[in-house]
């Protein structure tokens, strides 16, 4: 038996997959906004190193990271960006934006395919839930609290 956290919920709920340096990761759709082409964000004086700035996005100020330096990738290659998107997320009434380098396909995860992810050390914020095997790889699974450094019961303070 897995001993990954609300296995239940995971393999309920369809999950949109993007890639990141090769790597295929996940998030639920439900915590997905909307998917943006590439935009040029507006950067922020003494911001967080993996926070590319913020991106005026219908009335709205939304942070925008990058998604290779948020799990521990280096800086984009020049190669392709036509597929580059943003993906946002919405947690609450917050919106962040996720630099990634393609958007995939949506996955429908099964119970038995899901395990807990490889330990991985010196990482106390890491975003990966669980794992799941996929087309001969795997696919992370990703907590989008924790990507984007979300507090459960964050509210605004306006």
């Amino acid at each position: 038996m897995s001993s990954v956290p609300n296995i239940e919920k995971i393999a309920k709920e369809p999950w949109l997959s993007f890639q990141l340096n090769g790597q295929h990761y996940a998030v639920l759709l439900s915590q997905v906004s909307e998917v943006i082409r590439d935009a040029v964000p507006t950067p922020v004086p003494g911001a967080a190193e993996d926070l590319l700035g913020v991106c005026h996005l219908r009335g709205n100020i939304v942070p925008v990271m990058d998604g290779r330096k948020r799990l521990g990738f280096g800086a984009a290659d020049a190669g392709d960006s036509a597929s580059v998107r943003i993906v946002v997320f919405a947690h609450e009434a917050h919106r962040v934006g996720l630099r990634v380098d393609a958007v995939g396909d949506l996955l429908q995860p099964k119970v038995e395919a899901i395990e807990p992810p490889p330990a991985r050390s010196g990482r106390v914020d890491d975003p990966v839930q669980a794992v799941m095997g996929w087309e001969g790889g795997f696919v992370a699974l990703l907590d989008v609290v924790r990507l984007c450094r979300l507090q459960q019961g964050l509210k605004d303070v306006a």
